[in-house]
């Protein structure tokens, strides 16, 4: 017994003793945390590098766009070929792939040699071989009758410029191919098959294999956004932002990016960190100074990196009683198989003894305990590097999606990782060591570089379907130019027909005469007091205005709310509420006593008699109160003064918003003659000759007209342009068949149109995995104010997720951007409807006025115009596209509304005093 125990102590202060020699002799291959972080941001820096279009040209790990922008969602289905070159065998694949739900897909493969002559031949013969293995498996399997599209895994760094698309930019491996460098290998490929007139097969995808890995581990988990390949070469791949990638155009959504790590270090960056046997090796290989971090770490070097160092430890009598075999002086003699063999955990010293035999070595047992411990430290090294590159891509990860902490699946492929016995449990250790915030699962692929070529086809597939379901869905809502013009065209006749005497009454545009005979000079001056009603909110202000040299208009104003059951009663109990409101704000500005000139705007279409009568026509917006269409709101507010018998009031003038916007920017602008609100409402007035106001007798000056422009097309006139989304936001409003202008171009709608276009995509199974939830199904829930948050260009799509998840809306990254697309297509349209319709006014004032080119100024206000980050340029590029002799100047009005009713209060009392003298 003691003496087994004495044999054991001895073994191990043997193994100990060989451990420490190795370990002393290999010190550099020995890697630190510390260094392995320092490892980690050298290659985060150079992913920045790779990424930017200045400073892509002298990176080394290229960054490559693979032009894959979605990962499988499971409703991939068809039959796909892929043809898989890069390793040590050719494979061909047929792939089923079934939408069955559980996301099943069937692959069925053939492998086929590499012969040296072919992989280190010329271009043509290479893929002639490649044309004639997929023909036999064609053949093989009953397909040439079969048209099939063709994924093309290529394991060799390639530039795309499209999926179907891959210029090489340098040979890895044992690949040497002549003729085939800076030329695109897939139409080299379509050639070859295009020799075969008995097969139809086309290239649909080129695909590297750590591309198809990731894509092949995506299919059976959705957390997956890495591959990774560790096998006879290496390399990484994950999902990039696009706004991140300068190579490309566009800033939507994600795309994989191919980093081509092997290259890291190429430009000396890694230099400290390479030892002699590095160096040595590297100088041996097909391509000395290139893919140096492949060098250190891939299956194809790490034997020979094994031999090297034994090489060099036997010359210095450390090995082998310092007698070289021919054999270890051989290159390529020790291969990564004998390497994992060696260290296996049991059987790996008997392992390690039969190997160095076979190289007529004579291994003592220190020698083999020394060998296993050399194989060790150099596998080590390997998965450390490959950690330390990993752990930089997950931080990015992490980082572009803004978490402190992050679950995320990591799709791996690979002989070194799949074969040695130690290689995976040490890899992972080290990256969860390196990155503690990242919880990564790592998923074996399985067939990855076929299958995941497959469903990069099948992902092309559903998404170029997918394109023209949604393109069909918002082709509507495209407006050409021609469209435009008739727009503005039906604009100006319906303008017309509403001032004429004969044609008013029938008119959709009803062209309302204001009576506001003339805009601000300047001269007005007094306190006024102004109610404001046109939306869910009702305000009272009170206005000083100054005039000369201090010229200045002060404000003073309180907001009450106007509930939804007073909105929808009746209107004594509205203009209570409004009288009501009015009591508390004179009571808290302590002027209950004074008898103010007031104006009261009043948002909603009025047939005036004078200034200070409007007979309300019809609501708008949402109101419904009872008892007020053909009344004058002008004596119901007077009457419901009276009811209170608290205090009088002088109500000199009732304005439309409109008007007051126009007002407030006349204030400031002489030029200005026009007012514009976009924002819940939608509506324009203008300030017309008299001579063409059939409706009002005499035909000197101006009379502002307030056109009530939102009921253009209740006739039926623009149903050519009006979708079904349009029809459905119409039938289910207050109003159906009314305001329909209104309806296409305003605030109000705009959120309704969107979530009835969000929930047909969703039925055809385009959108939120074609579940339609019940926040979906609420009316009114996406409000107008999203699609401007939506659409900002500041707005990454992260945020774009984070709104939708504040609707109840589950989205992935391809979810958002189509929601982002349908917001776009919307709320253009609207702009582009809205200019087409001011085109038609600004060109009636330049007739009026009978000049050549017209200087004019529109006051404009409301929400949409102000808020939306598109709505205002392109309103104006339809203007000035449509009415192209107009120089329009466009000025944000200040509260048209508050000081504009003033104003116009003003105006009024000015010109009455007039006409008094």
């Amino acid at each position: 017994m003691f003496a087994v125990h004495l044999l054991a102590f001895h073994f191990t202060k043997l193994k100990e003793d060989q451990i420490k020699k190795v370990d002393r002799y290999l010190y550099h291959m020995r890697l630190s945390d510390d260094i392995l972080l320092d490892v980690m941001s050298r290659f985060q820096a150079e992913m920045v590098k790779g990424l930017g279009r200045d400073t892509n040209p002298t990176a080394t790990v290229k960054m490559l766009p693979s032009f894959v922008r979605s990962l499988p969602d499971g409703s991939e289905k068809g039959d796909f070929l892929a043809v898989d070159v890069g390793g040590s065998l050719f494979r061909a694949h047929q792939v089923k792939v079934f939408d069955d739900g559980k996301q099943s897909s069937q692959p069925d493969n053939k492998f086929y040699p590499t012969p040296k002559e072919v992989i280190q031949g010329n271009g043509a013969e290479l893929f002639d071989y490649i044309a004639d293995c997929l023909v036999d498996f064609m053949e093989t399997k009953n397909l040439k009758h079969k048209k099939l599209p063709l994924g093309f895994t290529f394991s060799f760094p390639c530039k795309q410029t499209k999926l179907e698309e891959g210029v090489l930019l340098a040979w890895t491996k044992h690949f040497k191919v002549r003729g085939v460098q800076d030329t695109d290998v897939v139409s080299s490929l379509r050639k070859a098959l295009q020799k075969h007139k008995d097969i139809d097969v086309d290239v649909f995808a080129l695909v590297n294999d750590t591309v198809g890995t990731m894509m092949t581990c995506g299919y059976d988990d959705q957390h997956c956004e890495v591959g990774l390949i560790i096998g006879t070469g290496t390399n990484a791949c994950y999902m990039e932002e696009m706004r991140h990638i300068d190579l490309v155009e566009g800033d939507e959504g994600r795309m994989c990016i191919n980093t081509e790590w092997g290259a890291f270090g190429d430009d000396g960056a890694l230099d400290d960190l390479r030892t002699e046997f590095d160096r040595e090796l590297d100088l041996g290989s097909l391509n000395p100074g290139k893919q140096l971090f492949e060098k250190m770490i891939s299956s194809l070097y790490l034997g020979e990196l094994v031999r090297l160092i034994l090489l060099k430890m036997t010359k210095e009598g450390l090995l082998f009683n310092g007698k070289v075999s021919t054999a270890l002086l051989t290159k390529g003699k020790i291969e990564m198989k004998h390497v994992s063999a060696m260290e296996k955990y049991k059987e790996g010293l008997n392992n390690t003894k039969e190997i160095l035999t076979e190289l007529n070595l004579f291994p003592s047992e220190e020698d083999c305990i020394a060998v296993q411990h050399v194989c060790t430290i150099v596998s080590f090294r390997s998965a450390n590097l490959c950690a330390a590159a990993l752990a930089a891509i997950l931080t990015r990860l992490r980082e572009n999606k803004k978490l402190l902490r992050m679950r995320t699946t990591v799709g791996i492929d690979g002989g070194l990782y799949k074969t040695h016995p130690q290689y995976a449990k040490r890899l992972h250790k080290v990256v969860r060591r390196l990155v503690p915030n990242c919880d990564v699962r790592f998923l074996l692929s399985v067939n990855g570089s076929g299958k995941g070529a497959a469903l990069v086809t099948a992902v092309a597939y559903r998404l170029a379907a997918q394109r023209k379901q949604i393109d069909a869905a918002l082709a509507p809502f495209l407006m050409s130019l021609e469209t435009l013009k008739e727009v503005k065209n039906k604009m100006r006749t319906e303008l017309e027909y509403g001032l004429k005497r004969e044609t008013q009454a029938s008119a959709t545009v009803k062209m309302l005469p204001t009576y506001v005979c003339g805009t601000p000079d300047g001269t007005e001056k007094g306190k006024f007091l102004a109610l404001d009603l046109g939306g869910t909110n009702f305000r009272v202000l009170l206005v000083k205005i100054r005039s000369g040299r201090r010229r200045s208009v002060q404000m003073y104003n309180k907001i009450f709310a106007i509930p939804l059951e007073i909105m929808q009663g009746t209107g004594e109990e509205l203009f209570d509420h409004i009288v009501q409101c009015i009591a508390d704000f004179l009571e808290y500005m302590g002027i209950k006593g004074a008898r103010l000139p007031l104006g009261f705007t009043f948002s909603f279409p009025c047939r005036q008699a004078s200034i200070d009568k409007g007979t309300l026509v019809g609501w708008t917006k949402g109101f419904k109160a009872t008892d007020c269409e053909g009344e004058d709101v002008v004596d119901m507010l007077r009457e419901a003064i009276r009811r209170r018998n608290e205090f009088d009031l002088d109500i000199v003038a009732v304005v439309n918003d409109t008007v007051g916007t126009m007002m407030t920017c006349g204030y400031e602008d002489p030029n200005c003659e026009i007012g514009l609100i976009a924002g819940t409402g939608s509506n324009v007035c203008y300030m017309e000759d008299m001579k063409n106001i059939d409706i009002v007798e005499g035909n000197e000056g101006k009379m502002c007209i307030n056109t009530e422009w939102g009921a253009f097309g209740d006739n039926g006139c623009i149903d050519n342009i009006r979708t079904k989304y349009d029809k459905e936001v119409d039938e289910g409003s207050l109003n159906p068949g009314k305001q329909r202008y209104e309806k296409m171009t305003s605030g109000m709608y705009l959120g309704e149109i969107v979530r009835q276009i969000l929930i047909d995509l969703t039925k055809q199974g385009l959108l939120f995995r074609g579940q339609i939830s019940e926040s979906l199904r609420k009316r009114g829930i996406f409000e107008t104010k999203f699609l401007s948050q939506i659409e900002s260009d500041r707005l990454a799509l992260l945020q774009v997720r984070r709104i939708l998840q504040q609707l109840g809306l589950d989205s992935t990254c391809e979810d958002s951007i189509i929601v982002k697309e349908v917001c776009g297509a919307v709320s253009k349209r609207a702009a582009q409807l809205c200019g087409a319709g001011l085109a038609a006014i600004v060109e009636k004032k330049r007739e009026n006025r009978g000049v050549e080119r017209l200087q004019i100024t529109v006051g404009v206000d409301g929400t949409l115009y102000k808020l939306h980050p598109h709505f205002s340029r392109v309103l104006q590029e339809t203007v000035k596209e449509l009415a192209p002799q107009c120089d329009v100047t466009f000025m944000l009005s200040e509260d048209g509304s508050g000081k504009g009713a003033a104003l116009i209060t003003a105006v009024a009392k000015r010109l009455h005093n007039v006409g008094q003298k």
